[in-house]
């Protein structure tokens, strides 16, 4: 049995190869239209070649998503965002983890030239001079979802990390928490820096000094783990660094904030009776945890459909001046703050 073709559908439809054409483009078509040519799809099993569609447009209907952890539920809310949108579209959307190194990143960014993708939406952990051109002399468009200098001439969107700080410390302070730590993930990534920034300038502001301060290796689970394992040894005096009680600790993401929570179990620490806990993101593991953790929205899925709306927006107009969105933050008050 030969393959349907266009022309079949037309011929069920009852309608010009032209209109069957405008509808699975995803071009404007009147309702009736719409109708007639998806029931003689249906009816023949008619599937796209999509390979001559993307000859013959100069297109493959194809974006990408890059993260550094897909295991990140963050990456996932974002992901979701944006395949809402683009699928939306018309788009087949591709996730790639790019991992924590920025030289993974620019070869990811400059291996779009071999025409795989209409465009990217990147996430970056790490940002230099390198990415930055890297994406400024990038054949198809690129989004950041993340901060780069506003000198890079870029589409980006980016949470607002420092506010979301000040959300969390001052959130402990109404509670009447004032000994207050903080365990952030590698201060050379782009939230890591920001997060260590927000951090610092919100117990400013407030007139504090944090009773301990802790770089993970990374921003997962493991990670929290052990910066909780280090932050009480240095509470404790067992590496010869501040001594005391810290009644609440901020990490710089949910994922930290529950390997934490999980050392504070093993000492017999009751959380937040004895050490109150707060993440940031806002993901889905947070209201999976026990206790459910309080935690600062910072907008994954809002970033995501952002992001998606301006990379389409770049593809169908390669001159539109480059705009730089800041997604505001929440809290979401769980148990894991009294």
């Amino acid at each position: 049995m030969s393959r349907p073709t266009v022309a079949g559908v037309a011929r069920v439809a009852g309608v010009s190869v032209a209109s069957v054409s405008r509808v699975l483009n995803g071009l404007p078509a009147t309702e009736e239209m719409v109708e007639r040519v998806q029931r003689a799809v249906e009816e023949l099993g008619y599937v796209p070649d999509s390979r001559a569609r993307s000859l013959k447009v100069g297109r493959t209907f194809q974006l990408t998503l890059a993260v550094a952890d897909v295991g990140n539920p963050v990456y996932v809310t974002m992901m979701r965002a944006v395949e809402e949108v683009v699928s939306a579209a018309g788009y087949r959307l591709v996730v790639t983890t790019t991992g924590p190194d920025v030289v993974d990143e620019v070869a990811l960014v400059r291996g779009l030239a071999r025409g795989y993708a209409d465009g990217l939406v990147i996430s970056p952990l790490r940002v230099d001079d390198d990415l930055i051109k890297s994406i400024r002399e990038c054949d198809v468009p690129v989004v950041v979802a993340g901060n780069v200098p506003a000198s890079a001439g870029v589409d980006t969107v980016r949470a607002n990390s420092p506010k979301g700080m000040r959300l969390a410390v001052e959130h402990l302070l109404a509670k009447g928490r004032k000994r207050i730590a903080f365990v952030n993930g590698p201060v050379d990534t782009v939230p890591g820096a920001a997060r260590a920034k927000g951090f610092a300038d919100a117990m400013k502001e407030n007139k504090l000094q944090s009773v301990a301060e802790v770089e993970a290796v990374d921003f997962t689970f493991a990670a929290g783990r052990e910066a909780g394992r280090e932050l009480l040894e240095t509470l404790s005096g067992g590496h010869g660094g501040a001594t005391g009680k810290a009644d609440a600790v901020i990490a710089a993401n949910d994922l930290l904030a529950v390997g934490i929570m999980h050392e504070l179990a093993a000492r017999d620490l009751a959380v937040p009776a004895d050490v109150a806990v707060i993440g940031m993101d806002d993901s889905e593991l947070a209201e999976q945890s026990f206790p459910p953790l309080t935690s600062v929205n910072l907008g994954s899925a809002e970033r995501g459909r952002r992001a998606a709306e301006l990379l389409l927006a770049r593809i169908e107009d390669s001159t539109r001046t480059p705009r730089r969105i800041v997604v505001q933050p929440t809290l979401s008050v769980r148990r894991s703050t009294p």
